[in-house]
């Protein structure tokens, strides 16, 4: 058998209805490759690999766990890469989707990590602390709307599938969860360049209780600062807004 470590966020998926929602929410897209982030004890995983003609593999940074599984399931003795999936290489060399029940003390820096791989990820769907997949689908004007939001949805258009309660896990976490279903936008984001528009929308959010004119003050020349938008919140702005606000940036 195998141990649940703490020190790694490890809450297990048990619960077979989800487990088949995020099945079936997977299989509404196409895909050759799929990668599964943190596996576990193979609540998702047993599903996995046997849909047909994929080519699998999985990431698990408990070793523990990575021996279960090559013994529960001979098909995976090449599958899995052992190690933290932040540390990780591209893991293939095609597009491929990533699926997993991520561990919530990473779970922000995994979308980031999508991000940096954008190019090659065109769907992901996970399970995150309800706090983070919430973020993360939020649109302007909510409370929970900020950088996260603004970085991942420039991207990708991002839903909010499901909650999914702490008694479907074992143990339970002391939080709420949410699936999300990311899937990378058709038209890329219009802006001046990548790097402006993360460095507008940091700055905008980094004071979002202060006016724009105030957070963005250096960004800007005096006269463009007159402009309206100025008076309101980064909250306020959609991604379209940060986007056009980039060609007006001094650098």
């Amino acid at each position: 058998m195998y141990t649940l470590k703490k020190s790694l966020g490890q809450h297990f998926l048990k619960d077979e209805p989800t487990i088949q929602k995020i099945i079936d929410a997977l299989k509404l897209h196409s895909f050759e490759n799929l990668l599964e982030v943190g596996p576990g004890a193979g609540a998702l995983t047993k599903q996995l690999i046997q849909l047909p003609d994929i080519n699998f593999k999985a990431v698990e940074l408990d070793e523990e766990k990575v021996v279960y599984l090559k013994q529960q399931y001979e098909v995976l003795k090449d599958k899995i890469i052992s190690a933290s999936f932040l540390d990780i290489e591209m893991p293939f060399e095609k597009p491929f989707t990533v699926i997993g029940n991520f561990p919530y003390n990473i779970s922000t820096q995994i979308l980031f990590k999508i991000l940096d791989w954008k190019d090659n990820v065109p769907v992901a769907i996970g399970m995150f602390q309800r706090e983070v997949a919430q973020r993360a689908a939020s649109g302007p004007g909510s409370k929970v709307y900020g950088v996260l939001s603004a970085l991942v949805q420039a991207y990708y258009d991002v839903e909010y599938l499901f909650d999914v309660d702490s008694s479907c896990f074992n143990p339970p976490p002391k939080v709420m969860s949410g699936v999300i279903r990311l899937t990378r936008r058709e038209t890329p984001l219009h802006v001046k360049s990548e790097r402006a528009y993360w460095v507008l929308v940091k700055t905008g959010f980094n004071q979002r209780r202060k006016t724009l004119r105030n957070a963005l003050k250096g960004q800007f020349s005096p006269e463009d600062l007159q402009d309206d938008i100025f008076n309101k919140r980064a909250e306020a702005l959609s991604i379209d807004d940060f986007a056009a606000l980039t060609f007006r940036m001094k650098s």
